[in-house]
């Protein structure tokens, strides 16, 4: 049997790892080998090869047969396209040095694809890094936007609940005084009765006294004057009658007062004619000026009003004798 180009299974469960060896083709896959050429991880984007490209194509030129996964391994790595030169050097369909130019532009050309397979790799790494970030960043904003709204309509419930307690307590008061007014006007008339009983009560004991005896007293002097002035003469008779005369005597005192008649009669009726007037005006002064609490000016009211009803009766007396 040939020698064969094979991969040997190394590693864990579900993270396997491969040597590339060269091994009969008899042996087990993961038995005795000849020699170790390289290792192949594809658990990494891209795969990870090693390779010993010298002792790889050594093998390919004595006739070792690769597997399919080992062949494009070697296809990869560059072996094959450097065999496929080596035999057209050998034919003569171009020399040495100019298979080495042609493999260096190939190298050149994979390594340039492999690197650009790398940069798209890590851009790509790189563009789902930023995605994810994006979409954390919006998750963030999302879930701090929906903390900002519970926490405004937590605060709208307070204001809420606030407002109402201010309502209530708004409410309250403002029951509180319908019910004082509804209560105070049943109270008020009666107190503003009693208020206006006790005023008009007071007001004839106080304004009289201020207001009515200035302008009044005056007038009311003269007239006590003119009616004392105009008592005189009668006083003087009620002077004499208390003193207790003879019959004789009486009788010629009428006598003689009837001789006299004809001259004094003008002179005695006219003071007899006035003095009711005079007498009732000086009594209405008076009692006008009784609410002052005087009882002097209501002791001399009575006197006058005595002298007066004692003048009166003279006078009707006095046409009889």
């Amino acid at each position: 049997m040939p020698v064969k180009l094979r991969l040997a299974r190394h590693g864990r469960k579900k993270f396997a790892f491969y040597h590339i060896v060269a091994a009969d083709g008899r042996a087990p896959r993961d038995g005795k080998f000849i020699e170790k050429l390289g290792i192949y991880n594809p658990n990494t984007n891209p795969a990870t090869i090693e390779l010993d490209f010298d002792k790889s194509l050594n093998w390919l030129e004595k006739g070792a047969q690769p597997t399919e996964t080992v062949r494009a391994i070697l296809s990869y790595r560059g072996v094959l396209m450097k065999r496929h030169l080596m035999i057209g050097v050998r034919k003569g369909a171009f020399s040495e040095e100019e298979a080495e130019k042609r493999f260096a532009a190939w190298m050149k050309e994979k390594e340039a694809k492999i690197q650009a397979k790398k940069d798209g790799l890590d851009k790509a790494i790189e563009e789902d890094i930023r995605q994810r970030l994006e979409a954390e960043s919006k998750i963030s904003e999302d879930r701090a936007a929906e903390i900002l709204k519970k926490r405004s309509e937590l605060a709208e419930e307070a204001d809420k609940e606030a407002l109402a307690i201010v309502d209530e307590d708004v409410a309250e008061t403002a029951e509180a005084d319908e019910a004082t007014i509804e209560e105070t006007p049943a109270e008020e008339p009666a107190a503003k009765a009693e208020a206006v009983e006790s005023k008009e009560a007071e007001k004839p004991a106080e304004e009289p006294v201020a207001e009515e005896p200035v302008a009044e007293e005056p007038a009311a002097k003269a007239e006590a004057v003119e009616s004392k002035e105009a008592e005189k003469p009668a006083e003087e008779p009620v002077a004499e009658e208390p003193v207790a005369e003879e019959p004789a005597a009486k009788a010629e005192a009428v006598e003689s007062k009837e001789a006299e008649k004809p001259a004094e009669e003008p002179v005695a009726e006219e003071p007899v004619a006035e003095e009711p007037a005079a007498k009732a005006e000086a009594v209405e002064s008076k009692e006008e000026e009784k609410p002052a609490g005087k009882e002097s000016e209501g002791k001399k009211t009575d006197q006058a009003k005595d002298a007066g009803k004692k003048a009166e009766k003279q006078a009707k007396e006095e046409p009889k004798d």
